[in-house]
Parts: C-alpha cells; sequence; structure tokens
C-alpha cells in the first residue's frame, strides 16, 4: 500500500473507531461490519481479505521493529486490552496480531475467576500486578473492565447484590484514576472494544456447534450469557463513557469481518508504538571506545 493510501486509512481508522471524550459513545452509532476507504469498499470479498491479510504482513513487520526498539529504550511499556462479547474473536485477534512479536517481550493474560487470595485484595489488585514493564508489551484478554461489565450484568457476584448508580461511578472513577496514573508513569494504555453484531454472534455459535473441532470453545454458559445482549450492550456503552480520555482512549472495531477486524486492529497499534518516535539507546563515549578495540579484537582473529 503506498504511503498516501496507508495514511488515508489510519485517519479512516482514528475516525472512525477512537472513542476519547466521555460521554460521547453511543454504540448503535458505530458498525459492526466496515470495508474501510473507498478504495477498499470497491473490492470483492476475496480481493478483501487478500488486502487486509497484506496490510496485517506490513504491520507485522513495522510492529516487530517497533517493538525492538520499545524493549531496547526501556522507556515505555505498552498495555494492550481487549474486551468483547463472546466469539467477537479477542483469542484469535491476539494470535494474528501478535504473531510476529518477540515473546521475551511480551506477556498475555487471560483473567479467570478470582482466587481466594485475590478476592482478600481491592478489585484490582489481581490487575495491578500484571502491568507490563518498561520496555514491554502487556496484553489483557479481558481486564478489570470485568468489574464493570459482567459484574454490572450479574451483580449477584458482588457481595453487596444491590449496587447503586453510585457504585458503579466510583468504579469507573478508580478505572480513570488508575489509567492516569499508569500513562504518567509512561504506560501507554490502548482500549480494544471488539464490536460484534448479534447475528454474526449466532453464526459463530453455529459454526462451534456443527464443526466437532470447535466444540470445545462452546461453553454452556454462552446462550444463557447471550439472552442478556441488550444488558450487556448497555453495559459496554456506559462503561466506555465513563472511561474514554485523551490518554486512554477505547477503540470501537468493528468485528463482524474477521480479517477486517485484524487488520484494523494491526494498524492502530503499529501507528500508537510509532508515534513514541523511539530511538535506539545512545552508548557513552567511553562505551565506543570499548567496542572500537572488541572490533580490532575480533578482526585480528
Amino acid at each position: 500500500m503506498k504511503k498516501e493510501a496507508r495514511q488515508r486509512l489510519v485517519s479512516e481508522i482514528m475516525k472512525r473507531c477512537r472513542v476519547d471524550k466521555e460521554n460521547s459513545f453511543k454504540i448503535v452509532e458505530h458498525e459492526t461490519s466496515w470495508e474501510g476507504t473507498e478504495e477498499i469498499h470497491r473490492l470483492s470479498e476475496e480481493k478483501l481479505k487478500k488486502k487486509a491479510r497484506k496490510i496485517i504482513e506490513k504491520n507485522l513487520k513495522e510492529l516487530s521493529e517497533a517493538q525492538e526498539l520499545l524493549y531496547a529504550s526501556n522507556k515505555y511499556s505498552l498495555l494492550l486490552i481487549f474486551q468483547a462479547m463472546d466469539a467477537a474473536g479477542k483469542d484469535g485477534t491476539i494470535k494474528h496480531v501478535m504473531s510476529g512479536i518477540n515473546p521475551q517481550g511480551c506477556e498475555v493474560y487471560s483473567f479467570k475467576k478470582p482466587s481466594a487470595e485475590e478476592l482478600d485484595h481491592d478489585y484490582l489488585w489481581r490487575y495491578n500486578k500484571r502491568m507490563p514493564e518498561y520496555g514491554r508489551i502487556g496484553i489483557f484478554n479481558r481486564s478489570y473492565y470485568e468489574e464493570v461489565l459482567v459484574v454490572k450484568v450479574h451483580p449477584e457476584l458482588l457481595s453487596n447484590p444491590n449496587p447503586d448508580e453510585t457504585f458503579w461511578n466510583v468504579r469507573y472513577e478508580d478505572i480513570r484514576n488508575m489509567e492516569k496514573h499508569l500513562t504518567r508513569s509512561r504506560t501507554v494504555i490502548i482500549k480494544l472494544f471488539l464490536n460484534v453484531s448479534k447475528e454474526e454472534q449466532r453464526r459463530r455459535f453455529l459454526e462451534r456447534l456443527n464443526t466437532p473441532a470447535k466444540h470445545w470453545k462452546f461453553s454452556v454458559n454462552d446462550l444463557a450469557e447471550r439472552k442478556k445482549w441488550d444488558d450487556y450492550q448497555k453495559a459496554f456503552e456506559d462503561a466506555i463513557n465513563a472511561t474514554a480520555t485523551p490518554w486512554a482512549p477505547w477503540y470501537v472495531i468493528p468485528a463482524d469481518n474477521k480479517w477486517i477486524m485484524r487488520m484494523i486492529v494491526s494498524t492502530i497499534i503499529t501507528e500508537t508504538i510509532q508515534s513514541l518516535n523511539l530511538e535506539p539507546p545512545k552508548v557513552s563515549d567511553d562505551m565506543k571506545k570499548v567496542i572500537d578495540e572488541a572490533r580490532r579484537e575480533l578482526e585480528k582473529e
């Protein structure tokens, strides 16, 4: 893709997907299926997939180079948060988009039911202890946002099963304050909501049920949670509206087309790291002398 076309694509993605102002998000205004810029829109489905894969491959190369600089400079850390309805494609997106990353500089966490130890701490403790170190990328496959999403849809999970609006507003404030502290401490946060339609979720569930090799992906709770679709959509809208900020923006990603979704996600991550303008660490004059001496010694062998 030519530089001008790529820049148009990046601008269009940011325009359509980025949410960085509180109380500015309406979920119905964000499409779950999107073909991209006008140039991409004209492509057939097969050519669209091919084009998306080509862009992803280029992004992977650039992302690998950017990660190396992130690791070498040791100045920033990057936190990627993936949130979505079931079957939206979080696992596959993480697998494809991060496939070119050096595993030494990246850690993925998938938060399950809290342990007894975790329940003996504040609700953000288990997430804080997994924040990425400088130079590294941390990926949260679901995150502390579950505490205002699934818990809001299922308040029976709380010790106080009848929380009022003040309770949730305090949690949103906690999250905003934590993210502000993290960004002040040089952790760059990218929050990704993979926005899949109810019909596409139904199709993917059926694909799992009709494919024996995919039966393991289906949970007995999937259909029960699907019945609470509207509650979850409201919880996502509330959470994004309460926590979308310039320092920790949300990106609402159309997720009905997996390849387009992966292309958009890879573009956002690559663009964000590149915007840090990282450079290899400079060595001192004394170290340059050591390097020159080592070079001369090796060249004599």
